[in-house]
């Protein structure tokens, strides 16, 4: 799929995420948010971030293949947080380096939120995709 990951000048330099990206290709895929519920509809990782988090990416990893595109071909991610504080971060980017391309990272945006669907959740990520 054609992509362009652009870092314009007058904006800061991103670590992790590309501010700008475009997509040539026939098809858009928005995955929905994803959460820390495995296939059996259990929470994993209550009360753990990280925990959470890995089970959210993998998660979108298996929507994403259930359409033949992986991470690489994600172009935007939005993240949220319940009760988000600075050093959730450093979990969050960890789970992001094992999961997304190191070269040409998907624009992302990371919002802190008050609450998810459920009390117990505490991670939600949504994606877009395109494909050929």
């Amino acid at each position: 799929m054609p992509t362009n990951h652009i870092n314009p000048d007058g904006v800061s330099t991103p670590t992790g995420y590309t501010h700008v990206v475009t997509g040539d290709g026939s098809r858009i895929v928005f995955v929905s948010g994803q959460v820390a519920v495995n296939a059996q509809g259990q929470l994993v990782g209550e009360g753990d971030l990280a925990r959470q988090a890995e089970q959210v990416f993998e998660n979108l990893k298996t929507c994403l293949a259930s359409v033949n595109a992986t991470f690489e071909d994600v172009v935007k991610l939005v993240t949220y947080v319940v009760n988000f504080k600075p050093e959730d971060r450093a979990t969050i980017s960890a789970l992001r380096q094992r999961y997304l391309p190191a070269e040409n990272p998907p624009a992302s945006t990371l919002v802190g939120v008050q609450a998810l669907a459920r009390p117990d959740l505490m991670i939600e990520i949504e994606a877009v995709a395109v494909l050929p």
